[in-house]
C-alpha cells in the first residue's frame, strides 16, 4: 500500500500504530513480510523487508565499531597523558635544589608534552631568589592579569607581555598562560607561558582542565620560592 493508496481518513501514522499494537497481524499474514519490497540505501534495485534489515544491522554495527575504535583511541591518548604527567612530576620530586626547579619544571614540560617554547616568572620569592631570572621582568599589569585568571586563558599571543618571555616571541601563534597561586582563595604568585606556531594548539576554545591540572602541580613545586609564612 503506497501513500496514494491510503484509504481517505486513514494516515500512515494509524497504519503504523495499528502493526505495532497488533503484533499478531503478520503471524496471520507472514507471506506479506516475504513479498515486501524495499529500496536499498546503496543503490536503486529493491530488496527484500529481511535484506534491508540486514543492511540495516550492518551499518549499525559498523557505527559500534567505529565508536569501540574511538573509544580505545581516546583510552590510549588518555594513558599517554597520564604517562607524561606521571614523569614530569616525578621529575619535580627528584629536583632537591628549590632553585633549580623553574629550570626543570619548564624544561620537563617542553619535553613531555612536546611545548615548543615555555617560559616561567615568579614574583614574591623569597630573598635569596629575588634576583633569579625567573623572578625578574614582570610588570604591576602582568601580575594584575596573572592574578584575575580563574582558568588558564588560551587564544592569540598578540599584546601578550608574557609572549616576551619566550625565546623566539615572533614564531608563536596561539599561547597558554596558566596562573601559579597556593589555593583557589590565594592570588596568582606566579605565570607558566606556554607557546606554539600552530594556531590552533592553544585555542581560545580548548578545554583548559588539564592546563589547570598543570598549574596545580607546578604551583605545588614551586611554592618552596617564597617566604615562609
Amino acid at each position: 500500500m503506497t501513500a496514494a493508496s491510503v484509504p481517505q481518513g486513514i494516515t500512515e501514522a494509524d497504519i503504523a500504530d495499528y502493526l505495532v499494537q497488533t503484533p499478531a497481524f503478520f503471524e496471520r499474514h507472514a507471506e506479506l513480510l516475504a513479498s515486501v519490497q524495499l529500496t536499498s540505501p546503496h543503490g536503486q534495485r529493491a530488496v527484500s523487508l529481511q535484506e534491508r534489515q540486514m543492511e540495516m544491522l550492518r551499518e549499525r554495527i559498523k557505527g559500534l565499531e567505529k565508536k569501540i575504535v574511538e573509544m580505545i583511541r581516546n583510552g590510549q591518548d588518555n594513558m599517554a597523558i597520564a604517562d607524561r604527567l606521571h614523569r614530569w612530576t616525578r621529575a619535580l620530586m627528584l629536583t632537591a635544589d628549590a632553585a633549580a626547579v623553574p629550570e626543570v619544571l619548564v624544561r620537563e614540560l617542553k619535553q613531555q608534552f612536546l611545548v615548543p617554547q615555555a617560559a616561567l616568572r615568579v614574583w614574591g620569592v623569597d630573598p635569596a631568589h629575588a634576583g633569579a631570572a625567573f623572578a625578574t621582568g614582570v610588570s604591576d599589569d602582568a601580575k594584575a592579569f596573572a592574578d584575575g585568571l580563574a582558568q588558564p586563558y588560551c587564544g592569540a599571543s598578540s599584546g601578550v607581555e608574557a609572549l616576551r618571555w619566550l625565546d623566539d616571541a615572533a614564531t608563536v601563534a596561539s599561547i597558554a598562560l596558566v596562573p601559579l597561586r597556593r589555593s583557589t582563595a590565594n592570588g596568582a604568585f606566579g605565570l607558566l607561558a606556554l607557546g606554539s606556531p600552530d594556531p590552533t594548539r592553544f585555542a581560545a576554545d580548548m578545554a583548559t582542565d588539564f592546563l589547570a591540572r598543570i598549574g596545580e602541580v607546578a604551583s605545588a613545586a614551586l611554592v618552596q620560592l617564597l617566604p615562609r609564612t
